[in-house]
């Protein structure tokens, strides 16, 4: 049974996508392992599913190295049908849609639509990715995809976060130390013997502090 919340935001989507004003598309974007890590953001839904995963990668300080898939998805989080970042053309029958080919609103079917997107097939970083809002009109002076707000530390792609990974490397070599030292670190008690209580916070972007995307 729908509150009532709900039956206005349905009834205000459909309203929407009758007279073509999805016009910005607020998504969420969770990081799967942390679900109190991810990223708001918001995009044209003519804009393609090939400029949502560049969007993405930014915003999560991925190298956009590798490729990408998105799947239309449920409440259960079930993989659909795929949308591949290296497929070029739509193809009837095709085991995937191509990203560069589809716009985002084209797959748009409810108020609370939902994908699986994977980076880089043999790592598997995986991300939910839900619709939260649908805008009428652009925010002025606001270049799309546009990162709205962010909750939480990135993952890192490679090793340590921040930390290149040749220097990584140079101690290894240095200190004479195998991957079982490395993956293990260092102890958590300072000099004088106190248990180390330091930590890393991300700030949360507001609408007046969230950014654009480099192309």
């Amino acid at each position: 049974m729908h509150c009532p919340r709900q039956i206005y935001r349905i009834i205000y989507y459909f309203y929407l996508r009758e007279h073509n004003f999805m016009t910005i598309l607020r998504f969420r974007i969770f990081w799967e392992d942390d679900d109190q890590t991810y990223r708001d953001i918001e995009i044209s839904g003519s804009q393609t599913f090939l400029d949502f995963h560049k969007a993405i990668v930014q915003a999560y300080e991925f190298d956009g190295k590798h490729p990408a898939s998105f799947y239309e998805s449920d409440d259960k989080w079930k993989y659909g049908r795929e949308l591949n970042s290296e497929v070029l053309v739509n193809k009837k029958d095709a085991p995937a849609l191509s990203m560069l080919k589809t716009p985002i609103s084209a797959l748009i079917s409810i108020p609370d639509q939902k994908f699986m997107y994977v980076y880089d097939p043999v790592k598997k970083w995986i991300f939910h990715v839900e619709l939260i809002s649908v805008l009428k009109e652009e925010v002025s002076r606001r270049v799309y995809p546009f990162l709205l707000r962010k909750e939480g530390i990135a993952p890192a792609q490679y090793g340590i976060k921040g930390v290149n990974p040749d220097k990584i490397m140079e101690i290894e070599e240095k200190y004479d130390l195998g991957a079982d030292e490395m993956a293990e670190g260092f102890g958590n008690e300072g000099e004088d013997g106190e248990e180390s209580t330091g930590g890393e916070s991300e700030e949360t972007m507001s609408e007046d502090t969230g950014g654009g995307f480099d192309e």
